[in-house]
């Protein structure tokens, strides 16, 4: 991708090149980690997580065919082992009972400003089932694309819009509840 301000480095690192890979680290490393933190809470495992999906960027760079952003790509792979981390612990992903409808206002930021406070919006995110927390993290903390989103966790298009949909209705409710009854985090 032209635009993708990391793809010469891919291409370096698929050559062998440990500096790119240490570039293109420092460059999203804090990002990936943010990502994998949201979805296991644990900042040790966490860690591990980041260590384990850079090791796959370098044995699997040479296979990059640009078909999406660098960032996203790596996203998706940290998507996927972070899912591992989960199976391996017993985990069960439990959906909420909303009626899934697509959401096509892009509207992102009404949802996380709702709360008065930022512990509000944290604990609410926190709330959220394993699917949700990953589009919304997604969407409003790593400001990808629905489609960028799709390619990541390996659903449709579609499915990641009624995902971010219903999240930012469990997190109005959560964070009206929150604000009403004046809860700290």
């Amino acid at each position: 991708m032209a635009s993708d301000p990391h793809a010469e480095l891919m291409k370096r690192i698929g050559q062998g090149d440990k500096q790119a890979l240490a570039q293109l680290y420092r460059a999203l490393e804090k990002a990936v980690f943010r990502f994998i933190q949201s979805k296991l809470n644990d900042p040790f495992e966490s860690a591990d997580v980041l260590h384990d999906v850079f090791i796959e960027v370098w044995r699997s760079a040479s296979k990059f065919e640009g078909r999406s952003k660098v960032q996203t790509w790596i996203m998706g792979i940290a998507y996927r082992k972070s899912i591992d981390v989960h199976r391996k612990r017993g985990r069960v992903s439990v959906t909420d009972d909303i009626p899934e409808t697509a959401d096509d206002t892009p509207d992102a930021e009404t949802c996380l400003t709702a709360g008065q406070e930022a512990e509000h919006v944290r604990y609410c995110i926190e709330t959220l089932g394993e699917d949700h927390r990953s589009a919304i993290t997604l969407a409003f903390f790593q400001d990808m694309a629905y489609a960028e989103i799709a390619k990541v966790v390996g659903v449709p298009e579609g499915t990641v819009k009624t995902r971010i949909y219903h999240a930012k209705k469990l997190l109005m409710r959560c964070l009206s509840g929150r604000v009403q009854r004046g809860a700290v985090a």
